[in-house]
């Protein structure tokens, strides 16, 4: 049998990595019902702290894994990561035990801080250990990873921890009798201890078959990449406004990444739709996201260039929200599913043309960027709170949210990512 080539190897090991966090990462948008139901929150705005609190750990941990990759190099970072992400799952169990929401969200932050840690490593690797004009490409292949894996958590533990959804919350609200009540909330709450020891232990596992395994270190400390022409040596990665901008464009991407994906069921159940059905939503913007990386894969960047895949996807996402706006019921949840289609290569052309010809920087404009992912924290608080407080309808709510994220998006595809750059990169700006 062939040997693999270097970078085929450490594909297939980043492959699963970003199955396994995509696996976690999705389990949110089943855990916004489910805590709702089993915590008994009064809005969906305590419900999206599920969000909140596992995005927000990207912000506060993404640097100081810079840091820690310093000293670890990515391949021991990524394993370290792992180990985190398995301390998060396991204080599942004692927040089941308890019924307690302050402790499921002190879970979804450490799981989090371990996912901070990994992506601030491994998305910069897979986008380093080829050619960046191609970086896309290989992104996209670790899209259809984490998008897979995306599309089967909420079927299978949504299947698991919300079976019979709706005729549970139908017992609960009914009943009368305070124990009958809390035997009802606390067999649903354990629903997911089971699900959360079978992750831990594959994290566990996972971490140990990274620090063993082969895969190659690079090495990107050492000066700036000849991308382009960058002209005087810079001395601060503050020194890059395309760098700066991109934070904000991956900032604003997760946040209606996690909208289309998280935010769908909410949608619909605020429809009035049975949980039987909303519990599945998710996986419908995964499936359109999913189709999207396979467009990727065989047109970047042999038919089209990653910026102009941005472009077109932004362009895409502002139709789909006028859409969900203008329609209402099953057609307004198809046009949040089809934002997983515009959604799916924008983050892998806004990361490598974030971190192009930085060079010894990369580590730490990675953790930078890996900080953006705190959108996916903000926007839906944001559309929760106009519905919730402001009593602004579902839909304009949605727009509000959605659309100006999409202008910026577009921004960067067309002219964001070549500010400060006295040469465009051209191999990448004539791929087309």
């Amino acid at each position: 049998m062939k040997k693999l080539n270097r970078t085929t190897y450490a594909v297939i090991i980043i492959g699963i990595l970003f199955f396994i966090f995509g696996f976690v990462t999705w389990l949110n948008g089943t855990l916004i019902p489910f805590l709702k139901l089993a915590c008994q929150l009064k809005s969906d705005t305590q419900a999206f702290f599920v969000t909140f609190s596992f995005y927000m750990a990207y912000f506060f941990l993404a640097i100081p894994s810079s840091y820690v990759l310093k000293k670890t190099g990515y391949k021991n970072g990524m394993a370290l990561g792992l180990f985190v992400m398995a301390i998060g799952s396991i204080i599942f169990i004692p927040a089941a035990n308890a019924r307690n929401f302050g402790l499921f969200l002190t879970g979804l932050f450490v799981q989090g801080m371990g996912l901070a840690l990994l992506q601030t490593a491994s998305n910069p690797y897979i986008s380093i250990i080829g050619p960046i004009q191609s970086a896309a490409k290989r992104i996209s292949i670790m899209g259809i990873c984490n998008k897979t894996a995306g599309m089967l958590s909420p079927i299978i533990v949504g299947g698991l921890v919300l079976k019979n959804a709706t005729s549970i919350e139908e017992k609960i609200m009914s009943a009368t009798d305070v124990n009958e009540k809390e035997i009802l909330l606390n067999d649903l709450a354990h629903r997911v201890i089971t699900p959360y020891i079978i992750i831990t232990i594959v994290l566990v596992i996972m971490a140990v078959m990274i620090t063993k395994s082969s895969l190659p270190e690079i090495a990107s400390d050492e000066k700036e990449t000849d991308t382009y022409k960058p002209g005087p040596e810079k001395t601060s990665v503050f020194q890059y406004p395309h760098l700066m901008l991109g934070v904000l464009c991956l900032f604003l991407y997760v946040g209606v990444e996690v909208m289309a994906g998280d935010a769908i069921g909410t949608y619909g159940k605020h429809m009035g739709m049975p949980l039987d059905q909303t519990k599945y939503f998710t996986a419908f913007t995964l499936f359109a996201m999913l189709a999207g990386y396979v467009i990727g894969i065989f047109t970047i960047p042999k038919f089209i260039s990653q910026q102009r895949a941005l472009a077109i996807s932004a362009i895409l996402g502002a139709i789909f929200t006028i859409g969900v706006f203008v329609s209402s019921g099953y057609v307004s949840i198809t046009f949040i599913a089809l934002l997983g289609l515009a959604n799916a290569l924008m983050w892998p052309a806004i990361f490598p043309l974030a971190i192009d010809g930085l060079g010894k920087f990369t580590k730490f404009a990675s953790a930078l960027l890996i900080m953006g992912i705190a959108g996916g924290a903000i926007i839906p608080l944001i559309y929760t709170s106009l519905r919730d407080s402001a009593h602004l309808s579902n839909s304009l709510s949605f727009l509000i949210c959605m659309f100006p994220c999409y202008v910026y998006i577009f921004y960067y595809a067309v002219k964001g990512f070549k500010v400060g750059k006295p040469f465009a990169l051209k191999a990448v700006a004539t791929a087309a």
